[in-house]
C-alpha cells in the first residue's frame, strides 16, 4: 500500500473558514462515493461549522484524564482500524494531551499517511515554526503550538483560504467566530486590522514562495531550460562603471509596469580576482538596487556573456538590461562586446534591453595586474641577481672547467634564486641572459651564438623551460601569500568593527584614529552636510595638520549615504583597500548617530527638569485646587453666621459639602504628591508576587456601587508588582472610566493572560479619545475635551502610567469596539521556574535606595 496524500487548508488567522472549506470538500467527496470520515474536527460552537458535520461519519474520540479534567483527542488506533480512504483532521499544529499516542497531532497524521490514508487538514500561518518570531513581533503573542515547516512543505496540495481583514472582523462582530463575551477583547487585541493585514500578507507570500518552489522543481525535473514568464524578473548586468545607476533605475521602472516585477542586479567578476571595477561605485549601486526593492548578486565567471545568461536562466528571468558598450570604435576589433553577444545568444524567450547612457563610447580601461607585492628591496635584489649574477658566474666559470651539465645547473640555481627574491620578471631576465651566456661561452662552437650539437639545443630549451616554470611557481606562491595575509588582516579589522558594534562603543575619535592607523594616513575626517547644495562641515577629525573641508580635497574619500563622507589625507589607497574602508565609514556614521541620540536624550532630561518647575507653578495656581477650598470656606462661614438660624437638615447638608470638598482636596493633593514623587524619581516599588484578584477589588472602593463589572479569573498567573502602587493605578483608571461613562452603563474591568504577560483592561462606553490625543491624556495637567470643573487637575492618568512603569509594566489607551475608551495595563507574569530571580531583579532599585 502506498503512502497517503496530504491536503492542507492554510489560513492567515482563526475564523477565515478553513474548517468550513475542509468539510465542504468532504461532502463533495462523499457525493462522489469516496469513503470519507471525520477523524477529528472541532467546531468551537460555531453553528455553521457544526451543521456541516451532519451527514459525515465521525470516528469516536479517545477520552484522556489530565489534572482532574477529562479531554478528548483523536483516536489514531480507531481510525487505523476503520481504514477509510480519506480522513479529516482539524488543527494540524495541535499539542495532544499528555498520555496520547504522540505528542503532536501532525505526528498522528504521519501515521495515517504511512498507512495509506489520505488526510485533509487545516493550519494557520502563525503556527509555522519558522515564522514564530515574526508573528510574535506582529501580534505580541508567542505561539505555543507550532509544527515544522517541512510538514506543510511536504503536503501534496496546499490551498489558501483567504479573507479580507474587514470581512473577518465583521464575522467576529456578528458572533460567528467567538462567543459574544469575548468579541470585544478579541477585536481589540489579536484581531486588530493591522495584525490581520500583516498576517494575511505573510500567508500570501509564504504560499507564493511555495508555488515558486514547485515551479522551479518542476522545471528541474523535466529539464525545462526555456524561460517561463510567470512573473517579470529583470536582470541588470553591472560592470562597476557609473552607468550602472542609470541601468538600475530603468530596470526598476520596467518592473513597476508588470505585476510582481522583481529586479536582480548582478556583477560578473573574473575568477582570478583581477578587475577594473570601482568598489566605491559597486557599493553605491548595491545600496541603490536594495533601496528600490531589488537584490544584488556577485557572480564569478571568466566568460561574462555566458555567465550572465546562465544566471538569468537560472533565476527564470524574462528580461536583461545592459548598457551600451563604453568601448571606442577601434576596440571592437577584439570582439563584438558583451551586449551584442548576450543579445545574440539570449534566444527568443529572453528579452535584452540595451540602454544608452552618458558613458557610451568614452572608452574603458583594461584590468591592471596587482603584482606580487614582494616589496621594493626584494624586487631590487632579484633584478641584481638576475642581471649581474649571470655575468659574475660566467667570469668565475671561465677560470674553472666543470663541464656543460654543471654549468647549466649553476645558471639554473641562479635563476631560482632570482625568482625567490624578485619574482617572475627578474627570473625571466636571468633565464634569458643565462641561456645566451651558456650558448656563447660553453656550447660548441665557443664564442659564437650558434650550436653545433642538436642535443645542446634540447638542453638549453629544457634549461629555459625549467627556469620559467620555477619563476612562475614562485611568483604565484608570492601572490597567494599576499592574498592570504591581506584577507587575514581584513578579517581582523571586520571582526574589530563587529565587536565594537556589539559592545556599543560610541567614541568617534577612537574609531577615526583606528582608521588612520590601519591605512597609514596623516589625517582622517568625517564630513557631512544637510543637503546637496549645503557646505560641508566636519563632524570629527584626527591626525596632524588642518583637516580637509571637502571630500574632493582629500586623497581618498568614501561616501556614506548622500550627505556624509569619510575623507583621508596622506596617500592614495588602492581599490583593494576600499572595501574595508567602506565598513569603517559605515561604522563611523553609526557612531555619530549614537552620539547625537545620547545628546538628545540629555537635552530631553534637561527639559524634564524644567517641567518639574512648571508642574509646581501650575499646581499652585490651579483653579481646581481653589474650588474645594472655596466651597469649604463658604460652608464654614455659613455655619458660623449668627444672622441665619439653620435647620438640622441645612446643617447636615453644609457639613456634607465640607466633607466632600475635603475629600476632593485630599484626592487632588495626593495626586500632586504622587506626581512629584514620580518626577523626582523617589518612587521605590516594593515588588511582591501577588494575584490580581487580591488587589483589583480593593481599588474599586472609591466608585459608586454597581458602576463596575469585574471579571478577573482566579486562574490567572501571578504578577510581580507593588500592591499599593497597583491599587492606586487601577483606582485612578476606574475613577476616570466611571467619570466619562454614560449614566447606567457599567465599566468593565477584565483581566486575561497573553503569553508571558497579564493584561488588565478597563473598558468604558464614553465618548472616546481620538488617536492623536491618546498619548497626551497621560501627560500631567491634561484633561481631554470639555471636562467639567471639579473633574481634577488632570493627574490621575499620569500617576497611573508612572506607577505602572515603575513596576516594569505598560499602560496604553485603545478604542473600545462600538465606542468608548479602553485602558490596557500590561504586567509581566511571574515565571514559576525563575520567579525568585525575576523578583530579585525588580527589587534591585529598592535595595540600592536603602
Amino acid at each position: 500500500m502506498g503512502r497517503g496524500k496530504l491536503r492542507i487548508y492554510l489560513g492567515a488567522a482563526p475564523g477565515v473558514g478553513k474548517t468550513y472549506a475542509m468539510l465542504s470538500e468532504a461532502h463533495r467527496r462523499v457525493e462522489r462515493g469516496t469513503d470519507c470520515v471525520v477523524a477529528f474536527v472541532e467546531h468551537h460552537d460555531r453553528p455553521r461549522t457544526e451543521v456541516m458535520l451532519h451527514g459525515l461519519e465521525q470516528v469516536p474520540r479517545r477520552e484522556l484524564a489530565h489534572r482532574g479534567a477529562l479531554f478528548t483527542e483523536m483516536d489514531v488506533d480507531a481510525v487505523l482500524r476503520r481504514a477509510p480512504a480519506v480522513a479529516l483532521v482539524d488543527e494540524l499544529a495541535h499539542t495532544n494531551v499528555p498520555g496520547s499516542r504522540n505528542d503532536k497531532r501532525w505526528q498522528d497524521v504521519e501515521e495515517l499517511l504511512a498507512a495509506g490514508i489520505d488526510v485533509v487538514s487545516t493550519v494557520n500561518i502563525q503556527h509555522l515554526e519558522s515564522l514564530g518570531d515574526v508573528v510574535e513581533s506582529i501580534t505580541g503573542v508567542r505561539q505555543r503550538e507550532t509544527l515544522p515547516d517541512e510538514v506543510v512543505r511536504r503536503a501534496d496540495q496546499i490551498e489558501l483560504v483567504d479573507m479580507s481583514p474587514q470581512a473577518l472582523r465583521r464575522r467576529m462582530a456578528h458572533g460567528n467566530i467567538y462567543k459574544p463575551d469575548k468579541v470585544d477583547a478579541a477585536l481589540s487585541n489579536y484581531f486588530r486590522p493591522g495584525n490581520l493585514t500583516a498576517l494575511r500578507e505573510l500567508a500570501l507570500l509564504w504560499v507564493a514562495d511555495r508555488v515558486d518552489e514547485y515551479l522551479t522543481e518542476y522545471r528541474s525535473e523535466h529539464r525545462v531550460s526555456a524561460i517561463w514568464g510567470s512573473r517579470e524578473r529583470i536582470v541588470v548586468g553591472l560592470t562597476g562603471g557609473p552607468e550602472g545607476r542609470t541601468l538600475i533605475r530603468r530596470a526598476a521602472r520596467l518592473a513597476e509596469k508588470g505585476a510582481g516585477g522583481e529586479v536582480m542586479a548582478v556583477y560578473i567578476a573574473s575568477s582570478d580576482g583581477l578587475t577594473s571595477a570601482s568598489p566605491k561605485e559597486l557599493a553605491v549601486q548595491r545600496t541603490l538596487v536594495e533601496d528600490l526593492g531589488g537584490t544584488f548578486h556577485h557572480v564569478v565567471g571568466d566568460d561574462v556573456p555566458m555567465a550572465l545568461l546562465d544566471f538569468a536562466r537560472g533565476v527564470n528571468a524574462t528580461q536583461i538590461v545592459l548598457g551600451v558598450s563604453r568601448r571606442k570604435s577601434w576596440q571592437y576589433v577584439f570582439g563584438p562586446g558583451v551586449g551584442a553577444t548576450v543579445a545574440r545568444d539570449s534566444g527568443p524567450d529572453l528579452d535584452v534591453h540595451l540602454i544608452t547612457h552618458d558613458e557610451a563610447g568614452k572608452g574603458r580601461g583594461l584590468p591592471v595586474s596587482r603584482g606580487a607585492r614582494l616589496g621594493r628591496a626584494r624586487i631590487l635584489a632579484g633584478w641584481l641577481v638576475g642581471v649581474l649574477g649571470p655575468v659574475l658566474l660566467a667570469l668565475l666559470l671561465n677560470t674553472v672547467d666543470l663541464g656543460l651539465a654543471n654549468d647549466m645547473l649553476l645558471f639554473l640555481a641562479l635563476t631560482v634564486a632570482a625568482a625567490l627574491l624578485g619574482g617572475l620578471y627578474p627570473a625571466l631576465a636571468s633565464a634569458a641572459f643565462g641561456s645566451l651566456l651558456l650558448n656563447y661561452y660553453y656550447t660548441p662552437p665557443l664564442h659564437r651564438l650558434t650550436i653545433a650539437d642538436p642535443k645542446h639545443i634540447v638542453a638549453l630549451a629544457i634549461f629555459v623551460g625549467v627556469a620559467v616554470s620555477v619563476a612562475s611557481v614562485v611568483d604565484l606562491a608570492a601572490r597567494r601569500t599576499h592574498q592570504a595575509a591581506r584577507l587575514r588582516a581584513e578579517s581582523e579589522i571586520l571582526s574589530f568593527l563587529a565587536g565594537s558594534v556589539l559592545r556599543g562603543e560610541t567614541s568617534l575619535q577612537a574609531l577615526l584614529e583606528r582608521v588612520r592607523e590601519t591605512f597609514g594616513m596623516d589625517s582622517v575626517a568625517l564630513l557631512e552636510r544637510e543637503s546637496d547644495v549645503a557646505p560641508w562641515t566636519c563632524a570629527g577629525s584626527v591626525g596632524g595638520g588642518r583637516p580637509v573641508e571637502r571630500p574632493e580635497d582629500a586623497d581618498v574619500d568614501m561616501p556614506v549615504g548622500d550627505h556624509m563622507a569619510l575623507a583621508l589625507s596622506g596617500r592614495v589607497l588602492p581599490a583593494s583597500d576600499r572595501r574595508v574602508l567602506a565598513a569603517f565609514a559605515a561604522q563611523a556614521a553609526v557612531v555619530l548617530d549614537r552620539q547625537r541620540l545620547r545628546h538628545e536624550a540629555e537635552q530631553a532630561r534637561a527639559l524634564a527638569e524644567g517641567n518639574r518647575i512648571r508642574t509646581a507653578l501650575l499646581a499652585a495656581v490651579s483653579h481646581d485646587l481653589r474650588t474645594p477650598l472655596a466651597a469649604i470656606k463658604a460652608a464654614v462661614s455659613s455655619l458660623r453666621s449668627d444672622d441665619v438660624a439653620w435647620s438640622e437638615e441645612d446643617q447636615a447638608e453644609l457639613l456634607e459639602g465640607i466633607e466632600d470638598g475635603a475629600d476632593r482636596l485630599d484626592h487632588l493633593v495626593g495626586n500632586l504628591l504622587d506626581m512629584s514623587r514620580l518626577q523626582t524619581g523617589t518612587v521605590t516599588p516594593l515588588i511582591r508576587e501577588i494575584d490580581l484578584d487580591e488587589v483589583v477589588p480593593m481599588a474599586l472602593g472609591g466608585v459608586p456601587e454597581g458602576s463596575v463589572e469585574l471579571d478577573v479569573p482566579e486562574s490567572l498567573p501571578m504578577v510581580a508588582v507593588d500592591a499599593g502602587l497597583l491599587e492606586r493605578a487601577v483606582a485612578n483608571l476606574v475613577e476616570n472610566a466611571v467619570k466619562y461613562s454614560p449614566p447606567g452603563v457599567r465599566v468593565l474591568v477584565a483581566a486575561s493572560a497573553l503569553a508571558d504577560r497579564v493584561e488588565l483592561r478597563v473598558v468604558d462606553r464614553g465618548p472616546g479619545v481620538p488617536d492623536d490625543a491618546k498619548d497626551r491624556i497621560f501627560e500631567p495637567f491634561q484633561r481631554y475635551g470639555d471636562a467639567p470643573r471639579g473633574a481634577g487637575v488632570g493627574l490621575g492618568l499620569a500617576v497611573a502610567r508612572g506607577f505602572t512603569e515603575a513596576m516594569d509594566g505598560t499602560l496604553n489607551a485603545e478604542d473600545t469596539p462600538g465606542g468608548g475608551l479602553t485602558m490596557v495595563l500590561t504586567l509581566r507574569a511571574v515565571d514559576t521556574l525563575h520567579a525568585p530571580d525575576r523578583l530579585a531583579e525588580l527589587a534591585e532599585p529598592e535595595r540600592q535606595a536603602s
